[in-house]
Order: C-alpha cells, then structure tokens, then sequence
C-alpha cells in the first residue's frame, strides 16, 4: 500500500499500535492539524509541521472544539474518510444531536424539555439539566425548584436505574455497566464492567449507527428496575482505550478498513 494515512486524535501509545499494523506512509497528529482542500485534494500537515502533505486516507477519533470545520472539508474533499465526516457534522452539536436520535430510538422517554440561556424555570420534580458539547458527566446538574440558565440546556427527568453503555464497532455490539460513586456514572470508574448485551439495546444502538451513517457509535441508557429503558445520549466519538478489548475490536476495524 503507498497510501498516505492520516490519524487525528489520537494518544499515545494507540498511535504507535496503529502504526505498527499500517503499510505505507502515517501522519499522526493527536490535535487538530492544519488542512486544506484544493482541487479535489486534501492537504494536511506534516507531523514536524512546515509544509503539507497529500493525504488519502483519514482516521479521526477525538472531540475537539473547532472540530466541525475539518468535518466540513472532509466531506467536501469526499475521500475516504473513517468515520463518515457527514456522521460526525450530523452528531457534533450534543442537543440537535439528541433531538435526531430521539426521532429514531424506540426508548425517548417522555418529559424533555428546553431552556435558552438566561431563562428561569420551576420544575416540580427533579430533572437533569445538560449543556454544552462535552461528555464524560461534565456539564450537567440535577436540579428542582428554581433554576436559571446560563447555558442553554436540554432538560429531562431524572431516570432512577442502572447506567449502561451500548458501543457498535462495526457488527459487534458490546455493552459495560457504567459506575460511580455518586449520580454521575462513568465507564472511566474503576467498578464499570462490560456486561451481557441487552438485545433491544443492541438493536437500538444498530438502528441509529444507520440513521447517522456511523460504523462506531455508543450510546448510553438508563434501564429501570422496572426494565423501563430511556436513551440519554449518543457519543459519535466514544472511548475505545478504557477496556483492552474494545481497543482490540476498534484497531481490527480500522485496519481492516485501511486495506480494503
């Protein structure tokens, strides 16, 4: 292979793994780098900086917060692009991403809501506020009575149950159990776990990795005591380092993405 692949996003040592099992010229920058597409050509920056180099190929895994202008020329320059650029534009924006998710999921819940920024609301009973574009439990509150905005923030009643995560890589669906020691549950604490699959959870999550156009995604759940099931999120970028064996599946579908 003498194509030109670049890596954006990732750390080390993920960016040495993936070189390794990679024929012919890498790029790897684990923030965003420089870009341009001309005449149908997409140039990036040399990982020593200076001048740019014609890529082919692009692997992208990260959140960042200028991301969506690369995503743009990605889609634009119409190579091949791991994941789908116009998945990843369709999902950058955390709240119209829900919103999309929402019309497609068999587990909305019910009772969403939404306040612009500066706004005062009232609710009866307890809800969790979201704003911004970050995951991983950042900007949220639980909040009841009076709460005023200062970030626009979607709104949805506060699901008691357990926390799970439903990661698509590729064909195979696997599921962690998320923990915490307090409301926020995460699958960076030390007692989150993969777990045996729910199988409409696993539908769900393949019916809206079609919706988006996405070969990755993960999306978390709340599952009730009751077994009542309600989608809380969708991560278009999600982790793939925390648990050994879902970095074994993601780097086997990216290089095997690469030599096709």
């Amino acid at each position: 292979m003498n194509e030109c692949i670049c890596l954006i996003g990732f750390d080390e040592p993920e960016i040495s793994k993936l070189k390794s099992r990679i024929s012919g010229r890498v790029l790897a920058h684990p923030s965003l780098p420089g870009f341009r597409v001309e005449n149908g050509q997409l140039f990036i920056d040399n990982a020593s900086g200076g001048w740019q180099s014609r890529v082919d190929r692009v692997i992208f895994h990260g959140i960042f917060e200028c991301d969506a202008e690369l995503f743009v020329a990605l889609a634009l320059w119409g190579g091949p692009c791991f994941p789908d650029p116009l998945g990843m534009l369709n999902c950058r924006d955390k709240h119209a991403c829900l919103v999309r998710a929402l019309s497609q999921t068999r587990f909305p819940g019910f009772g969403r809501g939404y306040v612009p920024v500066g706004s005062v609301v009232n609710v009866s009973s307890e809800q969790v506020a979201k704003w911004g574009n970050w995951h991983c439990g950042e900007n949220k509150a639980r909040i009841q009575g009076e709460w005023r905005a200062e970030f626009s923030s979607t709104l949805e009643p506060f699901y008691p149950g357990e926390a799970v995560r439903v990661i698509l890589l590729g064909e195979e669906v696997l599921q962690i159990r998320q923990a915490g020691d307090d409301w926020l549950k995460s699958i960076h604490d030390s007692a989150a776990d993969l777990m045996d699959v729910d199988p409409e959870l696993a539908d769900d999550t393949r019916q809206l990795a079609e919706y988006f156009g996405l070969p990755v995604i993960a999306n978390d759940y709340i599952v009730g005591k009751d077994g009542s099931k309600y989608l809380l999120e969708v991560n278009h970028i999600p982790n793939v380092t925390r648990f050994p064996l879902i970095w074994e599946r993601y780097a086997d579908l990216v290089i095997n993405w690469c030599e096709e």
